[in-house]
């Protein structure tokens, strides 16, 4: 396979800002033609990348493309249809986060992907910064010990081109669902994807109606971890917080800037590998690196990373944490 022919549905911010940008800068990549509802949304943006051909529906555009893959960067609302009907029609897809509203709606997925045979990549790209790969890579070599807790944030205000995820028809759910599983994925991705004990929300609602704009989130996990997850679209704060602290028997480390520090000798040294990434370079950066793991997974280089089997389990917990924000009381999973 000389290039990858992709399809994407969708052409909001996201497709945008991120998918589109570094598609073109992968020799690797051919984006073929575009879907949108929003025709005047996709001609522009057709026009202004480059591309050829578009579409407003896209069962139209499977039916008379020639694909390889498609990435789905639609409203969290239309993934599971979306999704399925990609891959009936035997395309490799990839969904951005979450790959659904619910847990019923990510089994759907699933189940069309083992029956379709297809690869289906959900974009978790927080697992792709440099810096999340750096401190992974210290925890499962042992130089931090056993993990035993880890706290984990993200404090931002809400894009105006992401408006509808205060809609529950459309995203399922507010902030968690938008910032709170990418850091509930990141928590379990560096700690080995330990099975969750227990689980305790509380979610606030201060400035929505319907769904949540400030979630806290605790979790105990059967091997004896903790995870703490806080997130907010609405907290008072100067500028945006994202953060990733692990604290392990032997040493601990933190995100955004990396530091990594261990006992050695009875003293506290600093083993931070030497980067000079900023924020907004290991932001982008992701993007670039989960597109491209995509890609090379399409061409049957390596393996998926991020598989829908690992977001039916984490939609499941997801699904938990609503449900005991909702009851008010912990959840105890079987």
């Amino acid at each position: 396979m000389e290039k990858v022919r992709i399809g994407i549905i969708g052409t909001g911010w996201v497709a945008q800002v991120f998918h589109l940008p570094v598609y073109a800068k992968l020799p690797e990549a051919s984006v073929v033609c575009l879907c949108d509802r929003d025709k005047s949304r996709v001609r522009a943006v057709a026009e202004k990348f480059g591309i050829k051909k578009f579409y407003t529906d896209y069962q139209e555009m499977l039916a008379a493309e020639e694909l390889d893959a498609v990435d789905i960067c639609t409203t969290t609302s239309a993934h599971r249809e979306v999704a399925v009907a990609c891959l009936e029609a035997k395309k490799d897809i990839f969904v951005e986060k979450p790959v659904a509203r619910q847990y019923a709606e990510a089994v759907a997925v699933a189940e069309a992907a083992k029956k379709s045979k297809r690869k289906v990549m959900i974009g978790m790209n927080t697992r792709f910064r440099p810096d999340t790969m750096i401190l992974r890579s210290f925890i499962e070599s042992g130089d931090l010990g056993k993990v035993f807790y880890l706290k984990a944030g993200w404090l931002k205000k809400l894009i105006d081109e992401l408006v509808w995820m205060k809609y529950k028809d459309k995203s399922g759910g507010g902030v968690f669902l938008d910032l709170g599983i990418v850091m509930l994925d990141l928590a379990l991705w560096m700690t080995g994807f330990p099975e969750v004990q227990r689980v305790s929300t509380a979610n606030y609602s201060q400035k929505t109606n319907g769904v949540e704009d400030s979630s806290a989130v605790f979790l105990s996990m059967k091997n004896g971890t903790t995870i703490t997850i806080e997130v907010s679209w609405n907290f008072y704060i100067e500028q945006e917080l994202f953060y990733c602290n692990v604290y392990g028997d032997k040493g601990s480390a933190k995100i955004n800037p990396l530091r990594i520090h261990k006992e050695m000798h009875g003293s506290i040294v600093n083993v931070t590998p030497g980067t000079n990434d900023d924020a907004s370079n290991l932001f982008r950066r992701s993007y670039e690196n989960e597109l491209k793991h995509f890609l090379g997974a399409v061409r049957d280089i390596h393996p998926v990373i991020s598989t829908v089997d690992e977001a039916v389990q984490r939609m499941k917990i997801v699904d938990a944490i609503y449900k005991s924000a909702e009851r008010k009381k912990e959840i105890y999973f079987k």
